[in-house]
């Protein structure tokens, strides 16, 4: 049983959840991310690309934490749909605006779990000749891996274990859970 539960979790999800990583450690974790980037990327006026739906709590947090000049856009890929296990393929729903040509990247995603996204877009982008390619990740299921992937700046290492909260969803709910939770 969590203490520091909101009442909405309390409420609708008791019993179902078990906490992974706190509203805390995602926040402190966060905050070194923005610092490294910042360091990194002083003179290069990246653009940070989120992946939708689930990146963009952690882009929206991670970007108050960069204090350098920047570019944000959004793409939209699937390889979940609604259930809990990818289906091996990914989809594109929606694509960026912006051009991306000679420009540094930093591809923001909240998890990494098979690789096969991470693929997906390291392919896709590197079409446009980028000035150089990162991606920036929440989290990894490393033992969960597909194919090999570098992520150069990680939150966190987890589990192979359903997760949900903090972007991170169920069947398009859970997202706006404050921490991130095993779903059991």
């Amino acid at each position: 049983m969590l203490d520091n539960r909101s009442e909405f979790e309390r409420v609708l999800y008791d019993g179902k959840f078990r906490i992974l990583l706190s509203e805390e450690q995602i926040d402190a974790r966060i905050r070194e991310l923005g610092k490294e980037i910042s360091r990194d990327y002083r003179t290069k006026n990246p653009i940070m690309i989120g992946v939708l739906n689930g990146g963009f709590i952690f882009m929206a947090d991670l970007v108050r934490y960069i204090e350098i000049d920047l570019e944000v856009d959004f793409i939209k890929i699937s390889s979940y749909g609604d259930a809990t296990t990818t289906s091996g393929s990914v989809k594109m729903l929606k694509d960026i605006n912006a051009e991306i040509r000679n420009r540094h990247i930093l591809v923001v995603e909240d998890i990494v779990d098979t690789g096969l996204s991470f693929q997906f877009l390291t392919k896709k982008f590197g079409k446009f000749e980028p000035a150089s390619l990162e991606f920036v990740s929440l989290l990894q299921k490393k033992d969960n891996a597909r194919v090999d992937y570098h992520i150069k700046y990680l939150g966190f290492d987890i589990p192979n274990e359903y997760v949900v909260g903090y972007g991170l969803d169920h069947k398009q709910i859970l997202r706006n859970l404050p921490s991130i939770y095993v779903m059991d």
